[in-house]
C-alpha cells in the first residue's frame, strides 16, 4: 500500500472532511493500520483544532496507532468463542 494520496484531496481549494477521513480509515487492517495513519496525520494537518474532521482524524490516528503497535486482538468478551491470535498472545511472536 502506498501511502500516495488522491490528488484532488492535496489541493488548496479542497476543504477536507470527516468524510474524508472516514475515507480512508475504512477497512482498517494492522497491516496497513501505519500507512493509513500518516495519511491522515497528513490530510489534517492544516486544519484549527476544532474542526470536526481534525476531531475525526485524531482519534482515528490514535486507533491506528494502536492497532499498528498490537495487531489484531481477538477473543474479548464481544466475541465469546474466539481464541486471541497467536501472534498477540505468544511471546514468541
Amino acid at each position: 500500500m502506498s501511502e500516495a494520496e488522491i490528488p484532488e484531496r492535496t489541493t488548496s481549494e479542497h476543504r477536507v472532511t470527516v468524510d474524508d477521513v472516514r475515507q480512508l480509515m475504512g477497512a482498517s487492517t494492522p497491516h496497513f493500520a501505519l500507512q493509513l495513519r500518516n495519511r491522515i496525520e497528513r490530510l489534517i494537518a492544516g486544519l484549527p483544532a476544532d474542526d470536526p474532521a481534525r476531531i475525526e482524524g485524531e482519534a482515528e490516528i490514535a486507533r491506528l496507532t494502536e492497532l499498528g503497535l498490537t495487531g489484531e486482538v481477538r477473543g474479548h468478551q464481544a466475541e465469546a468463542g474466539l481464541p486471541p491470535l497467536r501472534s498477540v498472545t505468544d511471546p514468541r511472536f
